[in-house]
Order: structure tokens, then C-alpha cells, then sequence
């Protein structure tokens, strides 16, 4: 499967709108998935738990962490985050890091929304938790470009034994992306 480059992730973890979906485990052992503002700057991806949400206290009991960025159109960038978060502030410390907590709003609403919404909820205490990508396993993703084979869109185990893709993987042919409008 082609994978992004580095500067293509930090482009694409840099556009406006993507959501972060954070996977956690509950206390009983189970996955929770939460889907969330987030901003990647210095390295890191940061992220806004409110003080009672469940996230946030499943992460402060354990505090290994998945996270999937991804696009459903275009190119289907995906980006995939495992590792641990850090605590960078505590709930109720939001006034020393509320800039950056403008920055992540402004990611997903114009100025003067963000400023509403951080006005609005001004009251509810969060803390600030970051991954850093240079401790975490990232895993990245994309459909096929231009004359890059179809067959690398996945791992060669996941085609069935005697498939057409399977040959094609196996041979170095296939179909391209042009072939297929992809890309």
C-alpha cells in the first residue's frame, strides 16, 4: 500500500477539518472511539478532553492511546497514531494554553465562531493532552497515484490465493490508477 510521505503528513495533519477519532480503553477492558478537534504542531498531536468526559478519564488510568486521521474522498489519506498521551495541562489550567486551544477551534469554524464557542463554554475546565509522533508508531496510507500499480493499494496477504489481484501482486502487473480514475 503507498504510504505518505513525511511531508505529506505534516500537509496533511496541517488541513483544516479533519477529525482525530481516539480510541481508549474503558475500565472493563473494552474500546471506546470519540471523534475530535485536534492540531499537530512542534511533533505533537493535541488534543482538548473536556474535565467529565470519558476519554479523558480512561486516559488518565491508562494512557495508551490509537488515533485514525483520514479523509473519505480524494486520495484517502490516512494517518494512524499509536502511542501514549502526556498530560501537558490539567483540568482547570485552560487560561495557559487557551491560544492554543483558539488554534484548534480555528481549524474547524471561521475566527468569529471559534471565539463564540471558546466564550461560551469559557466555564467548562479541560485539560490538554498531546501524542508525540516521534514516540508513537505512525502508520500512513493512500490510494494509488498515476501509474503506480492498483495491486499496492494492500498488503499482498490480504489477497485470496489464486485472485486475479493476487497475480497481478505477485507478477508486479496490474491495473493502474489512471485506468480506475483514482488520483
Amino acid at each position: 500500500m503507498p504510504k505518505l510521505s513525511t511531508q505529506e503528513v505534516q500537509e496533511f495533519l496541517a488541513e483544516r477539518g479533519h477529525l482525530a477519532r481516539i480510541a481508549t480503553l474503558k475500565p472493563d477492558g473494552s474500546p471506546s472511539v470519540v471523534p475530535v478537534w485536534f492540531l499537530c504542531e512542534n511533533g505533537k498531536i493535541h488534543i482538548t478532553p473536556r474535565k467529565h468526559s470519558e476519554f479523558g478519564r480512561n486516559l488518565r488510568r491508562d494512557p495508551r492511546v490509537a488515533i485514525t486521521i483520514d479523509e473519505e474522498g480524494g486520495v484517502y489519506r490516512k494517518v494512524l497514531v499509536e502511542g501514549r498521551v502526556e498530560f501537558l495541562y490539567e483540568d482547570g489550567q485552560d487560561a495557559l494554553w487557551r491560544d492554543l486551544y483558539r488554534r484548534i477551534s480555528c481549524r474547524y469554524v471561521d475566527d468569529a465562531s471559534a471565539d463564540y464557542y471558546i466564550n461560551e463554554t469559557i466555564d467548562q475546565p479541560r485539560s490538554l493532552i498531546a501524542v508525540d509522533l516521534a514516540k508513537a508508531k505512525v502508520t500512513t496510507w493512500r490510494m494509488p497515484r498515476e501509474g503506480e500499480p492498483y495491486t499496492g493499494i494492500w498488503a499482498k496477504r490480504y489477497y485470496v490465493d489464486g485472485s486475479k489481484m493476487r497475480k497481478q501482486a505477485e507478477s508486479g502487473g496490474g491495473a493502474d490508477a489512471e485506468k480506475l480514475r483514482i488520483g
